[in-house]
């Protein structure tokens, strides 16, 4: 089985769904200003470059949903995609996937992003299957402000997609084909993958894909 992976922040996407999740958090006073200070220094940090905990950031977001429901949750992600992140999908990602289609891939997405926001790219865009960051839900049905697993980031992502294809398809009986990603932190993902293909790089990933000759797409 052919495998062709995308990134969703910054490639698949313009901007960053949970940056844009925590604004409208905060417009709404839906997250404590103590918490959004303590975000914006994790981001300031993450910026810089410097080793950041994802799980904890991811947590400190979810301290606005907190003992609420999964299932009223998960359709405020859904209403919070349809209003501000669809009308950022890039019509160029949306067109290469459909052309990975025609071609007999499979398309994959790996995201840090939360689970409720890509399960619904998933159903306005072609997307086969996805592996993203799930927040633990409690025995009574809410969630907590823990990350179920690990935050799929990094080289976790590359983790992430292994399980996910070998679950599906058999280890050994798929090939990653053609990655897709934006940032430095991609750069696991895009060495695995028989073609990288990268989107609009940050300035570390612009090198490397420079040293390794590898496609770039300006979207």
């Amino acid at each position: 089985m052919q495998v062709a992976v995308f990134d969703f922040d910054g490639t698949s996407i313009e901007g960053s769904s949970p940056v844009l999740l925590v604004r409208r958090l905060a417009r709404s006073s839906k997250l404590r200003p103590s918490v959004v200070a303590r975000i914006a220094l994790w981001g300031a940090a993450y910026k810089l470059r410097l080793p950041q905990s994802e799980a904890w950031v991811r947590g400190l977001v979810f301290t606005a949903f907190e003992g609420r429901p999964r299932d009223e949750v998960d359709a405020f992600l859904r209403a919070f995609y349809d209003d501000a992140i669809e009308p950022r999908f890039r019509p160029e990602a949306h067109a290469e996937m459909e052309r990975l289609h025609r071609e007999g891939c499979v398309v994959a997405m790996v995201s840090a992003s939360f689970e409720p926001i890509i399960l619904r790219a998933m159903e306005l865009h072609p997307i086969d299957c996805q592996a993203s960051t799930r927040m633990k839900v409690a025995a009574d049905g809410t969630y907590t402000c823990q990350v179920e697993g690990e935050c799929v980031e990094g080289e976790a992502k590359l983790t992430a997609l292994t399980q996910l294809c070998d679950g599906l398809y058999g280890a050994g009986a798929w090939e990653l084909a053609h990655a897709y990603g934006d940032h430095h932190s991609d750069r696991a993902l895009l060495r695995a993958a028989r073609e990288a293909h990268v989107v609009s790089p940050d300035r570390p990933l612009s090198r490397t894909a420079r040293n390794e000759r590898w496609r770039r797409l300006d979207w």
